[in-house]
């Protein structure tokens, strides 16, 4: 099988050697457990960022808000030296700069990204990672050129069925040292949404976000849309790098297989009303009428219908128009607020039928939980 693993330089360890200089660099166990947060969780919090949910008011993320997971390193990249090589099972292999992929046909769509841990926190006991709430959200308008045509262009020959994307970004996870990869299927990858996208928000992205180019594949979860893209090469059997056959992956413990985490899951988010404690976050709302909003999202279909919960009792939420067939869709529901402690609670059902549950299956890596939300609030009466 065709691989895009680097090939060391002259004088430089064999992968062999590679691999027994990483063993010992493994790390702590990642058990999953119900005690409290790790070092290793609060680093990691340190390092990336969630879009705090007071920022679901806008349609588009603010760059500075949008949700951000740094895997290993923000590579540095020159991007007068950058070169994206297409290559593989091709007739007529690609190397591109930067200004000749800004000079093809372009596109820009609103895409709602979402980390597929998001709401791994929640789960009991804890899997090990990032310990993201429901914060790793962010719709970003995104600019770049579609891939299909690059794929045309190329001549993927009959005998290739996935492509292989690697980024620039290089770590050690498991005892294992490796590039970030994952790959497509040819048919995912000629989708005309999926782009090689080089601006975010009308500005040329940020370091932190892909620059100088990054893959982006609408409707699924975050970890497809590979960043700082050197390379694409069209390979004949399953790609099988550990980011794409050992992680990201619905697991029931270490050593099942899993099946691939892919689109992503319903999911409607609430924005707190009113005013925060500032230790525990609950929210404290003045009695009245209170219009309630947030955002709702999914990428297996569109979204059919957003409720609403006061105390348990549900009832149906007004839908904004859409906004683009990958974006989230805002919502409200208008709520006369009563003196006291309250429970307020959402949840989504898709075209597809799906609708978020109350309690969402446990998984090993903590993996698309997209359990219903609810926050607790104190109304205290109007002066």
């Amino acid at each position: 099988m065709t691989t895009m693993e680097q090939r060391p330089a002259a004088g430089a360890p064999s992968a062999a050697d590679r691999a027994d200089r990483v063993a010992e660099w493994a790390g702590p166990s990642r058990t999953p457990t119900d005690g409290p947060l790790t070092f290793e969780e609060l680093q990691l919090a340190g390092r990336n960022r969630g879009m705090p949910l007071e920022a679901l008011r806008y349609d588009i993320t603010p760059t500075g808000l949008h949700y951000l997971l740094v895997h290993f390193d923000i590579p540095a990249v020159d991007p007068a030296a950058w070169r994206l090589s297409l290559g593989g099972l091709v007739d007529r292999p690609l190397e591109l700069t930067l200004d000749e992929l800004r000079e093809r046909p372009s596109q820009t769509i609103p895409v709602t990204l979402e980390c597929a841990g998001n709401g791994r926190a929640r789960l009991t006991p804890r899997p090990l990672s990032n310990p993201w709430m429901f914060e790793a959200i962010g719709t970003a308008e995104w600019t770049g050129t579609p891939l299909g045509p690059l794929l045309d262009a190329a001549g993927v020959r009959d005998d290739a069925i996935e492509l292989v994307f690697t980024g620039a970004d290089r770590g050690v996870q498991g005892g294992v040292e490796h590039d970030f990869q994952r790959s497509l299927s040819l048919a995912e990858a000629r989708r005309p949404e999926v782009m090689l996208v080089y601006a975010m928000n009308g500005l040329p992205l940020q370091p932190q976000h892909g620059f100088p180019v990054r893959l982006v594949v609408p409707g699924w979860y975050g970890m497809a849309s590979v960043k700082w893209l050197r390379s694409i090469e069209a390979v004949a059997e399953p790609f099988e790098g550990y980011q794409q056959a050992r992680t990201y992956r619905y697991k029931t413990d270490a050593d099942d297989p899993g099946d691939p985490v892919s689109r992503i899951r319903v999911r409607s988010v609430m924005a707190p009303p009113g005013i925060p404690d500032y230790f525990s976050r609950r929210r404290l709302v003045d009695a009245g009428p209170v219009t309630l909003g947030g955002r709702t999202w999914g990428g297996r279909g569109p979204i059919q219908r957003v409720e609403v919960a006061v105390d348990g009792t549900w009832a149906d939420a007004t839908l904004a128009p859409v906004a683009g067939d990958f974006a989230w869709r805002a919502w409200s529901f208008e709520w006369d607020a009563t003196p006291g402690p309250h429970t307020l609670a959402c949840r989504a059902t898709d075209a597809a039928g799906e609708t978020q549950p109350a309690a969402a299956p446990w998984n090993y890596q903590g993996m698309g939980n997209n359990a219903i939300q609810s926050i607790e609030v104190t109304v205290r009466p109007t002066p």
